[in-house]
């Protein structure tokens, strides 16, 4: 499947032919906007002049990569936090799959297990980890069993509440009405 956010068409091809493009834009889509965090991997890509590798990124000097991620334009709002989070995340996936992305959700036999799988990786918590569990079912068909059930309301058919739902502008934009109608409530 072909990623559909709104953003570069090639930030979207890499993002669905990348494992670790897509793995670095859900690491970074927190407190940004959706857009800037999975654009980031592009970018990142453009500036390093290929697309990133784990082992790359896992050993690259750390105030350099705060460097790339400064821009301008930043790849977050948060650079220095993020470059690192990154380099961490990467590092896991050196040290626990390989150095390969994809090898995180490889071979899972149930959907409890790829959230407890994604939850290890620094800045994944509960709902993080359920959000990119129902990305990879809903538009990369990793869909072990129990991936719905694991991946929460994130991972119910219809739903429109997160990334894992964007497949145009439509559902671009009832994504962000549930995020705005879940804000008014929290603060209600």
């Amino acid at each position: 499947m072909t990623m559909s956010l709104p953003i570069d068409a090639e930030a979207n091809r890499l993002l669905s032919e990348d494992p670790l493009a897509l793995l670095i834009g859900m690491t970074l889509d927190q407190q940004d906007k959706l857009e800037k965090a999975f654009n980031a991997p592009f970018v990142l890509a453009q500036r390093l002049g290929h697309a990133a590798t784990v082992p790359e990124l896992a050993s690259f000097d750390l105030d350099a990569l705060i460097v790339i991620f400064a821009g301008p334009p930043a790849l977050h709002r948060f650079p220095k936090a993020m470059a690192g989070r990154v380099q961490e995340v990467c590092r896991v996936l050196l040290d626990r799959y390989d150095g390969d992305a994809a090898n995180l959700w490889a071979d899972v036999d149930s959907g409890a297990e790829l959230v407890k799988r994604v939850s290890s990786l620094p800045g994944f918590g509960k709902q993080k980890s359920q959000i990119f569990t129902a990305l990879l079912g809903k538009q990369f068909g990793v869909q072990p069993a129990g991936w719905r059930e694991a991946a929460g309301a994130y991972g119910e058919e219809g739903s429109f509440r997160s990334v894992a739902d964007i497949v145009d502008g439509p559902s671009l934009d009832k994504v962000r009405e549930h995020k705005r109608a879940m804000k008014v409530a929290a603060k209600g």
